[in-house]
């Protein structure tokens, strides 16, 4: 054939020799390629031969082309070493298209691993499509895995969370039954000056894997994080502090305004089995309007807040939903709040107004704000959060749910790493 068919083949040091078909019931046509390059070198003494000793013919793997399925066949050349001294007296010839001892092209391999990674579709899904195993498919994407996933690059502003790998099992051994509960911790770049990226993934929530996979990391890269953005974990806390004894931990503020609104909740429902001994119904007014309840307050309408009112004057004779309520909001205008000076004075209020409420709840709110309150200071301060590392969390979800949950971890991490790195542009494929 000529030169143009082989330039629409598109296989780099090939040129196609001949294209017939359709020839069975697997391929629409027969396409039959060798190298171009008319010498070749021994791969054990290095003399360039120029006798070839036969050209025998090998099935390869390869794309459709031009929507057409293909069945490729390579004259593979074998040649002679003329080096007297070389104890390899032939060797075939060797091409990056197609790697020694496979049956694939490259470029099927590329696109096999892609295809899994890309829309988290099933290994033999993918394989079935384009008429390999799963061994091999598998193979190919863990080979791609090894070179799309590079060594994590240094951030000043490190983001660290917990997703769960896995729903909550009971497994019965010896000594009895074992609660499985497992979850897996995400480090991310959170540093809002760059596009960021998910820089590892370890199994648990612990202080302890927090601890390992930073010691795991350069000490040029532990010494560039300065602030490290987290949910109020104490173990997480604790693990950053051994790993990083010099940066600042910052606690994400969506968490604090979600305990908040959990204290509200746990109020309003201990309220109901008191006064009705039984849970809240739709006919209460309270349970009704518990969404209004956990709204931001400086976002509800005049209409949206005399409703409130009326529920509260309704349901709450003891003004301990009210209460509650109003702890909640001085929480949430303490963390909007930049300037030093108020700042000081609306922590002076939230703690009044829970003091003020005398419950447990709220006294346990308080409690936690204390005990948090050097590192919620490191966020009124610099304004980080968590919301990177809470958008990757999001991607990690769709991949389980997509793949229907992974029984193993090591799969499920290269996965969800595979995944980021070919949608993302800071971690596209190479």
């Amino acid at each position: 054939m000529d030169d143009p068919t082989s330039l629409l083949f598109g296989l780099d040091e090939f040129r196609v020799v001949s294209v017939t078909g359709p020839v069975t019931d697997d391929a629409d046509v027969r396409v039959v390629v060798e190298t171009t390059d008319p010498v070749a070198g021994c791969p054990s003494c290095g003399v360039v031969s120029r006798r070839l000793k036969d050209r025998p013919t090998r099935r390869i793997k390869d794309l459709p082309v031009s929507g057409q399925r293909v069945e490729l066949w390579w004259r593979a050349r074998r040649w002679m070493c003329t080096e007297d001294l070389c104890e390899r007296r032939s060797f075939t010839e060797r091409c990056t298209q197609i790697l020694p001892r496979s049956r694939l092209t490259t470029r099927l391999r590329q696109q096999l691993a892609e295809s899994v990674a890309r829309s988290n579709r099933a290994v033999s899904d993918v394989g079935t499509e384009y008429g390999v195993g799963w061994h091999t498919t598998h193979k190919a994407l863990i080979s791609a895995a090894a070179r799309w996933l590079p060594e994590p690059t240094p951030t000043m502003l490190l983001g660290i969370d917990e997703t769960r790998a896995r729903s909550v099992r009971w497994l019965r051994e010896e000594t009895g039954w074992r609660r499985s509960d497992p979850w897996m911790t995400s480090f991310v770049d959170a540093d809002p000056a760059g596009p960021g990226s998910l820089l590892g993934l370890v199994p648990g929530r612990s202080g302890a894997c927090v601890q390992t996979w930073l010691d795991e990391q350069t000490q040029a890269f532990r010494d560039t994080i300065e602030v490290v953005v987290i949910d109020p974990s104490a173990p997480y806390a604790s693990g950053i502090r051994r790993a990083l004894p010099n940066a600042k931990i910052a606690v994400d503020h969506w968490h604090l305004v979600r305990l908040a609104n959990e204290m509200v909740t746990d109020v309003r429902q201990r309220v109901a089995r008191e006064q009705l001994g039984r849970r809240g119904r739709k006919a209460d007014p309270a349970w009704a309007h518990r969404r209004l309840l956990l709204s931001a307050g400086d976002r509800l309408t005049q209409r949206q807040m005399d409703r409130l009112f009326d529920v509260l004057e309704t349901d709450d004779p003891n003004n301990e939903i009210g209460a509650a309520w109003g702890c909640k909001e001085r929480l949430r205008m303490l963390l909007a709040e930049r300037d030093p000076d108020q700042v000081r004075r609306r922590l002076w209020d939230f703690y009044q107004a829970c003091a003020t409420a005398d419950m447990d709840e709220t006294t346990r709110l308080a409690t936690t704000i204390e005990t948090w309150w050097p590192h919620i200071l490191v966020f009124l301060q610099l304004g980080v959060t968590n919301a990177r590392t809470e958008g990757f969390n999001r991607i990690i979800k769709q991949v389980k749910r997509v793949g229907c949950g992974y029984r193993n971890m090591d799969n499920y991490q290269r996965r969800i790493l595979t995944h980021i790195a070919v949608t993302r542009p800071r971690q596209t494929a190479a």
